[in-house]
């Protein structure tokens, strides 16, 4: 292809780039731009694009979606349906490569892979706060790290004193808060409530997963296969070295982490471990000084403008292109490969995953069993009273001790009474619970189906009073200013 000469175009009048200025702005990729610059054929799109990612960035949204999901789960495991859902979800997934085969059930594809994906998510989550959040100073994530702390230990002991000499095994599961749940609900009240209150209990929340992960690693796994085990410790090692080297392509620290999930799984230790892992080891940094790409950016834009010809076809415009291109290539680097791999996954994560985790795991089914055998069963009492008291007296107990002994001070604009409140929504424990329930009552299927029932009732009452509770300790505060 012949390429054409480039004619030099006049400097824009004054009018022209008022009326530039001036144009209509569009929401492109999280930054304004002025309509001018998007072709009239993509506008349109652009904006129903710009609508799909409002929705799905709502916190609140996706609290619903899982909810949902649970419902319909609860409704189709009481239904004659439940059959042929319970044999598909049995039914198995292979890998076949050669002489080599790899499988494991649909249920096991969703709770192990699936939500090991999760689990990379929750890790990102945490080495962001630990980097440039509030995890990152410890004098401020003091308090709901140790409130955290008491949320875990009080429902723990209450469990544990309510199966005294039974199934004292599930003592974890009434211990976790689901992120996802209860700051949606926390946030159907709006402006009202303090911002310092959001902070702290995200931190709390992340604290709280930090908690429950290390309890699935220690607690919940199989006797260890050394042999694979030390698979797993040469592969991490292999990612370790990775982000020391500086390597900033997320392909290999992917591939990676698949072999570090295969390794896992087969040595008993719990593979959706290995999300977290991963995302421990995936740098956070960019390979662009970002002090320099201002001045670089401005160094190239009379560049751009030189090699631009208006009258000429984009196809027809070689050194413009390419000149573009290189600018283009530049700004992909900026962004570190943790937040670029958060942005990839959180919406899969938050709108499918999560739900059909919730749809595998809440199939309780209610048909023949004796209700009041299900609400005096000793688990069932356990879980539902960890949830429900054993969370707001463990935080605000340990809030409470830490400001008392003026160890630590409640955030500006944060009440106890805030803090109870916070303790209440923090029962709110579904993804995690779930989880640790089928890990520890595996071989049980009466004492699986008594915690999921106490789960799903635990999560709903918590929401329900949190919500009623927060609504008149934060209508008092507007009250008061």
């Amino acid at each position: 292809m012949t390429k054409r000469p480039v004619r030099k175009h006049p400097r824009k009048t004054a009018k022209a780039v008022e009326r530039k200025a001036i144009a209509t702005e569009l929401p492109v990729g999280g930054v304004t731009a002025p309509a001018s610059l998007i072709a009239p054929a993509q506008r349109r799109r652009l904006e129903r694009r710009n609508v799909l990612e409002r929705i799905t960035s709502n916190g609140t949204i996706s609290a619903l979606v899982m909810i949902v999901a649970a419902v319909v789960a609860v409704i189709c495991a009481n239904t004659p349906a439940y059959e042929a859902i319970h044999a598909f979800l049995q039914e198995s997934v292979s890998l076949v490569c050669g002489p080599w085969s790899f499988s494991l059930s649909i249920e096991l594809f969703v709770n192990d892979f699936l939500m090991a994906i999760f689990f990379l998510l929750v890790g990102i989550e945490l080495k962001y706060e630990m980097t440039v959040g509030e995890l990152r100073q410890p004098r401020q994530a003091m308090l709901p790290m140790l409130a955290a702390v008491g949320g875990v230990v009080v429902p723990a002991c209450i469990y544990g004193f309510v199966n005294r000499g039974g199934a004292v095994y599930g003592w974890a599961i009434p211990m976790a808060t689901d992120i996802a749940f209860a700051l949606g609900v926390l946030s159907l009240l709006g402006n009202r409530v303090p911002p310092a209150l959001k902070v702290f209990f995200s931190t709390l929340a992340i604290a709280d997963d930090l908690l429950a992960i290390a309890a699935i690693a220690l607690f919940y796994g199989h006797a260890p296969n050394l042999f694979w085990l030390g698979c797993a410790a040469a592969v991490t090692a292999a990612l370790v070295v990775l982000n020391r080297w500086r390597r900033f392509r997320l392909a290999p620290y992917l591939a990676l982490g698949l072999v570090l999930w295969f390794c896992l799984f087969q040595s008993g230790v719990h593979a959706t471990l290995a999300g977290v892992i991963l995302a421990f080891t995936i740098p956070a940094r960019s390979d662009i000084v970002a002090s320099e790409l201002v001045g670089w950016l401005g160094s190239k834009l009379p560049e751009l403008d030189d090699r631009f010809d208006d009258e000429v076809h984009i196809l027809g415009q070689h050194d413009f292109t390419r000149a573009a291109r290189g600018v283009e290539r530049v700004m992909h680097r900026v962004t570190p490969p943790l937040q670029r791999l958060e942005h990839y996954i959180s919406t899969p994560v938050n709108f499918l995953i999560l739900p059909i985790f919730a749809f595998v795991n809440a199939q309780v089914r209610l048909v023949g069993v004796d209700p009041l055998s299900l609400v005096f069963d000793p688990v069932a009492i356990g879980v539902y009273l960890g949830m429900l008291l054993g969370k707001p007296i463990g935080i605000a107990g340990m809030t409470a001790l830490l400001v008392k002994t003026r160890i630590a001070h409640l955030p500006t604009g944060v009440s106890m009474r805030h803090i109870v409140g916070v303790g209440i929504l923090g029962g709110i424990g579904f993804t995690m619970s779930i989880l640790i329930s089928g890990l520890a009552f595996t071989q049980i299927p009466v004492e699986l189906l008594a915690a999921k029932t106490a789960i799903l009732a635990g999560s709903a009452s918590a929401a329900l009073v949190g919500l009623l509770y927060m609504h008149v300790a934060c209508g008092a505060r507007r009250e008061k200013s």
